[in-house]
């Protein structure tokens, strides 16, 4: 027995090395897309830094300080030497630290990205599961255009009519920010939600539960309407092979039935759109944070691309790349322990 359990360690420790080495190519592959998209883009981020008023002496030394006078190679060349000392460069506007900032902003961020997975894992699982039992009902027929909907809504839009009806008109939840003005707290890891409880400041919890539900919630909407209809996909496919009706032929209840031999077969492919939803959530954070002026790395990725700040693009593009690729990793882990076959692959 002790045996097995070793082989099966080293097939799972040889299948995690696999996945981490194809990361390598993969990292290598976003930094020059990247790298090349930025420079083919109009406008010169010395003038921006300067202003148009610049001198011709002058912008040519902010270019040479910035690398913009050599060639495209040694540019990468030198970015990509800067990459391997965990060096992501310093801001033009206010020449901090870039890996400085994205620390100081990627609590924010991962607050609310995690909020909006729960709510999407929570209502999505939920409603795939009642949908495939109640498969042609009402129920069924209701969730799923709701999940379509959901599908088919921007970001933007759905954020801003939040914010009219639930801030504006109701009054019911606060328009934009983390915290309300005149609560204190006292930030030890910069999550809101794990400080007020560290801390115990019971004001400041409910304050910050306040403010992040209406922007997690649009956040979302698109990841809870995915997540339900890859629930009720896998859950029908589940319930309709043999071992399903030999469980009901032995008398076990219907949750029995569901919960303890439908479901754990059908969380394979659910697990894995999870996973991606979550990389993805990352991504549209971006824009609910600018809604919301909610002070994560999306809203300052966004900034940064208004003022052409072009370190800020690039390691926050490659720090979400590598935050993306890594949980991928994860989800390819956890679908190797659901089911075991994958790591012999």
């Amino acid at each position: 027995m002790g045996t097995v359990k070793k082989v099966k360690s080293i097939v799972m420790l040889a299948y995690v090395i696999r996945r981490l080495l194809i990361l390598i190519p993969t990292l290598l592959g976003v930094s020059v897309i990247v790298f090349l998209m930025l420079h083919m883009t109009p406008g010169d981020p010395a003038e921006l830094l300067l202003g148009e008023r610049a001198t011709v002496e002058s912008l040519a030394q902010m270019r040479e300080h910035l690398g913009l006078n050599e060639p495209l190679y040694v540019q990468y060349g030198l970015f990509l030497k800067r990459l391997l000392k965990g060096d992501l460069g310093e801001t033009i506007w206010t020449r901090q630290k870039v890996w400085t900032e994205v620390l100081q902003r990627f609590p924010a961020t991962i607050e609310l990205s995690l909020v909006a997975l729960c709510i999407s894992c929570f209502f999505g699982v939920l409603l795939g599961i009642i949908s495939a039992t109640r498969q042609y009902s009402i129920f069924d027929y209701v969730s799923m255009i709701g999940a379509l909907a959901g599908v088919s809504m921007p970001i933007f839009w759905l954020g801003l009519v939040f914010m009219l009806i639930f801030s504006l008109n109701l009054g019911w939840l606060p328009l934009s920010g983390r915290l309300s003005i005149g609560i204190d707290l006292d930030v030890i890891t910069n999550f809101y939600i794990l400080d007020a409880i560290l801390t115990r400041n019971w004001a400041a919890l409910r304050d910050a539960v306040w403010h992040i539900i209406m922007p997690a919630v649009t956040l979302s909407t698109i990841p809870t309407a995915i997540v339900a209809r890859m629930t009720r996909s896998a859950m029908l496919d589940v319930l309709r092979q043999d071992y399903i009706k030999t469980a009901k032929a032995k008398g076990l209840s219907n949750l029995t039935v569901i919960f303890k031999h439908a479901l754990r077969n059908a969380l394979i492919p659910v697990v894995t759109t999870i996973g991606l939803q979550f990389g993805v959530l990352l991504g549209g954070a971006i824009l609910t944070e600018t809604i919301f002026a909610w002070p994560g790395v999306g809203k300052w990725m966004y900034d940064a691309v208004m003022q052409r700040d072009y370190m800020v693009i690039q390691g926050g593009t490659l720090f979400i790349a590598g935050l993306f690729v890594l949980i991928n990793l994860c989800v390819d882990v956890l679908y190797a322990v659901i089911n075991p076959r994958m790591s012999m692959q």
